[in-house]
C-alpha cells in the first residue's frame, strides 16, 4: 500500500472515465474537470463505467506516476454523479486504502472524533 505524507491530498473524479486516457489525457482532466494543478503533488482517482477499474495520477519530483488497478470480480464502490454536487471528492488515504479494499464508503458512518486542524 502507498505511503502517503499529510500533506497530500487525495481528489476522486465523480462518474465514468475514459479508461483509454493514459497521463496526458488525465492530466488534462484534472486541470479542465477537477480544475486543480496536474503537478500539484496530490492524487487524482478515476474509475471506470463498469467500476471494475481505477487509475490514480500522481506528479512526483521529476515525473508522473500512473497506477491502475483493475478487479478480477466485484467493483469498486464509486459515487455517482447523482450524489455529488461538486466534480470531485477529497478523500483521506485511510478512505482510499478502504477504497481500494473493497469498503463501501457511502453506506460506512464515521464516528465523530475529534481531529486536530492547523
Amino acid at each position: 500500500m502507498l505511503s502517503l505524507p499529510t500533506a497530500v491530498k487525495i481528489y476522486l473524479a465523480r462518474g465514468a472515465t475514459d479508461m483509454r486516457k493514459s497521463i496526458d489525457g488525465l492530466s488534462g482532466l484534472v486541470q479542465h474537470q477537477l480544475e486543480q494543478d496536474p503537478i500539484s503533488g496530490h492524487l487524482f482517482v478515476f474509475c471506470n463505467r463498469g467500476r471494475d477499474r481505477i487509475k490514480i495520477l500522481y506528479w512526483e519530483q521529476s515525473g508522473y506516476w500512473l497506477l491502475h488497478k483493475r478487479l478480477e470480480k466485484g467493483t469498486f464502490s464509486w459515487p455517482v454523479p447523482a450524489e455529488c454536487a461538486t466534480a470531485q471528492i477529497e478523500m483521506t488515504s485511510g478512505d482510499l486504502a478502504a477504497l481500494l479494499s473493497g469498503v463501501d464508503l457511502q453506506r460506512a458512518k464515521r464516528r465523530n472524533w475529534y481531529s486536530r486542524t492547523s
